[in-house]
């Protein structure tokens, strides 16, 4: 009887402790974050550049008059489209018949002399100074003939008027002329990407008047220089408009495609913000223990992003559980 007491007792012990070990290994799973992770792949990657731009005339036109005269008929109005060599200005013409007679009689007087230089009459100094002062009295009527009715030197629209019939031209243009058909618009790109960038690159542009609707442009200048301080060199980029639809001063962005990448691609749900930075991290997961990674985002591909750097191919990333761990913690993997 004795035998069996001591049997149960050990036994009863027995059974104890390896409750206690099961309830102290339930108590370490407990105690460990649950997560779950997923394994990261590397893909190729459409490396798009999204740039903020607004939109210039490719080429803008001040219509001035080369002197103070005044205006008598201004022939269009703000928003007309006009054609290279429209009139768009006749400036007071009091004294251009004036200037025409002096150029008449000034050649007449030139006819005889040269005649004279042709058989020895006149010194050859007096016969080229009378060609002088032909040829100034022949560029003063010109200009003034061209400061009289004001044309436009390029297919556009009018884009300012400064003046009304009756004013005395005192300095601001009479009229802006700006050629929307092409259109350009300048944009900033990073330095890493100047091999890269050429005047074969497609460039899809969207505008905020517009929405999501795609237009499309391409690079028509690159510049030769880097910006020291920002490490960016500036492109402009040339839309053909012909629809006009695209004016001056509208802002858009221009997407850039500079090739592919093959880049690690993680789903969306590993990226967290680092709260009180710009800063973005995932965590790591190896042998049962997590590691913080500051990582550099690419694009976001629907619900995952690309990643530039801070995660090694193959490796696997925690996507459920985040919120709870910090660098170097034991974690258990649930499926």
């Amino acid at each position: 009887m004795k035998k069996n007491l001591k049997f149960i007792a050990i036994a009863a012990v027995s059974l104890l402790c390896a409750c206690g070990k099961e309830e102290q290994k339930a108590v370490e799973t407990i105690d460990k974050p649950l997560v779950k992770v997923a394994k990261v792949t590397t893909e190729s990657v459409a490396q798009l550049e999204e740039y903020p731009t607004t939109v210039e005339a490719k080429v803008k036109n001040s219509i001035i008059p080369n002197s103070p005269l005044r205006i008598e008929k201004i022939f269009v109005e703000i928003g007309d489209v006009v054609i290279k060599d429209q009139e768009l200005v006749q400036l007071d013409a009091k004294d251009l018949d004036k200037l025409e007679l002096q150029y008449q009689f000034q050649q007449k007087d030139f006819e005889r002399i040269e005649e004279l230089y042709k058989v020895g009459g006149i010194a050859k100094a007096d016969y080229e100074n009378a060609k002088t002062q032909l040829d100034i009295s022949y560029k003063t009527l010109e200009s003034r003939n061209e400061n009289t009715v004001l044309k436009s030197p390029i297919d556009g629209i009018i884009s300012a008027r400064n003046y009304d019939i009756g004013d005395m031209y005192n300095g601001q243009p009479i009229l802006v002329v700006e050629q929307i058909s092409p259109v350009k618009m300048k944009v900033n790109i990073s330095e890493s990407y100047y091999a890269k960038t050429n005047k074969n690159l497609d460039v899809k542009l969207t505008f905020d008047a517009y929405g999501d609707t795609l237009f499309n442009g391409k690079i028509d200048i690159i510049y030769p220089t880097i910006n020291a301080a920002t490490h960016t060199f500036p492109v402009e980029i040339v839309m053909n408009n012909s629809d006009l639809k695209i004016r001056p001063g509208m802002y858009g962005k221009a997407i850039i495609n500079f090739g592919s990448a093959d880049h690690v691609v993680v789903p969306d749900m590993a990226v967290k913000k680092q709260a009180g930075s710009g800063d973005y991290f995932v965590y790591t997961y190896k042998d049962g223990i997590v590691k913080h990674n500051k990582v550099e985002l690419g694009q976001r591909m629907g619900d995952r992003y690309e990643l530039i750097s801070g995660v090694e191919p193959g490796a696997s990333v925690v996507v459920v559980g985040v919120e709870k761990l910090v660098d170097g913690m034991e974690v258990e993997v649930i499926e």
